[in-house]
């Protein structure tokens, strides 16, 4: 695509996308999209590419890959890259609120409630009926977007090794950036008809926060900003700095209330780093919440801000473009390994198993509105635990 050809495209998605549309979408999105970042990217391609027409399946696959391949939450990063694509700056800061509030307001009220009470509600139930729904909505969108990411058969067989990789404990950034590497190279020799030489990785040190002897909204906001600034992975990553910093370096919370806050987090629908408002909250009531959320998503949208006008640009070159090819194809793969986790906690008897089923036969016959999907799910769930015991 030529410039003036972008050029255009990106005043056609001004004019045509409202941000009340991006607002209503992301806000729908992050109050029904459970499951962790593989099931929200499922929902939102299903959103933008299929049902919307927004982007197609590769340029999705663009916003993934940059999604993946820079510090904090992947599919909140996406939602933002989506909206930067629709109405630019503007677009990124409404589509990433829209997503991160719903979510925000969800696990405030129950931090409220532990904080009130001493312990989270019940509500096994819930995922019991979510979850097989999630996966059966994860598995269609790897299906459709696998011809896109892994079109050919050389970034077929780089994704198979990337999951291979994944499946023996590979890190999530160096499978991304390590299948980037190589195919940049593959495409580098190619066109050169010799081996590239070598690559090399810069090697970053951060800094650490210094203790502190006392919970305060500032120490608060700047811990959950260095979090959000360096963190790469899932939420079990996230896990690990939490427990670093906030247990082991600032003592400020029990492994106990660190534990309940994971769970806080992959119980409520959208965003997993809303476990920071949990933690907010606990520390110091709602402000506490508000300058916790802050913290760590605030990076979130100057990474995106920073590297979505490049985009078109990386496309242009060849070498970048090559990398960009190599990462897609390796999140694909990342995606279907979490899927084979999923399907293991989620499927986990015969009515769990016939409401996938289901689920897939409904998304392919009569392709509703993922979120209502996933709505019928927690709906039953529900029944089965009320009349049967169940979950």
């Amino acid at each position: 695509m030529t410039e003036p050809d972008r050029d255009r495209e990106s005043a056609e998605a001004v004019s045509t996308t409202s941000l009340a549309e991006l607002a209503r979408l992301f806000f729908r999105l992050g109050a029904t999209a459970f499951g962790g970042p593989a099931a929200h990217v499922a929902m939102m391609r299903d959103e933008v590419v299929r049902r919307r027409a927004w982007l197609t399946d590769a340029a999705f696959a663009d916003l993934l890959g940059a999604a993946n391949v820079i510090p904090g939450p992947t599919s909140t990063e996406l939602a933002i890259h989506v909206g930067f694509s629709r109405r630019r700056f503007w677009g990124l800061v409404v589509a990433g609120l829209a997503f991160i509030v719903p979510a925000m307001l969800i696990t405030s009220g129950l931090a409220w409630a532990y904080v009130r009470f001493g312990a989270l509600p019940t509500a096994q139930w819930l995922l019991y009926g979510v979850k097989p729904v999630v996966l059966a909505i994860v598995v269609q969108a790897i299906w459709e977007l696998a011809p896109t990411t892994t079109r050919t058969p050389g970034l077929r067989s780089l994704a198979l090794c990337a999951a291979v990789l994944a499946v023996l404990g590979a890190h999530e950034l160096v499978v991304l950036f390590g299948m980037g590497a190589g195919w940049m190279l593959v495409a580098r020799a190619r066109r050169s008809g010799r081996a590239a030489s070598s690559i090399g990785w810069p090697l970053l040190t951060l800094p650490t926060v210094a203790a502190a002897t006392a919970v305060t909204l500032p120490s608060l906001f700047w811990v959950f900003l260095e979090i959000g600034s360096v963190l790469f992975g899932s939420g079990y990553v996230l896990l690990v700095f939490l427990r670093a910093q906030l247990v082991e370096q600032l003592g400020w919370l029990t492994e106990g209330q660190l534990i309940d806050a994971v769970a806080v987090g992959q119980l409520t629908p959208g965003p997993v780093f809303t476990t920071a408002t949990f933690i907010g909250w606990v520390l110091a009531g709602p402000g506490g919440a508000l300058v916790a959320t802050a913290g760590i998503f605030l990076p979130a949208f100057f990474f995106v801000a920073l590297s979505g006008p490049l985009l078109p640009r990386i496309r242009a070159s060849a070498s970048a473009s090559a990398f960009l090819d190599g990462v897609n194809a390796a999140s694909i793969a990342l995606m279907a390994v979490v899927t084979v986790a999923l399907g293991r906690a989620a499927v986990v008897d015969l009515p769990t198993a016939l409401l996938g089923l289901a689920s897939a036969v409904i998304l392919v016959r009569f392709r509703p509105n993922t979120s209502w999907l996933v709505l019928g799910g927690a709906l039953v769930g529900w029944v089965l635990h009320a009349v049967a015991g169940i979950g």
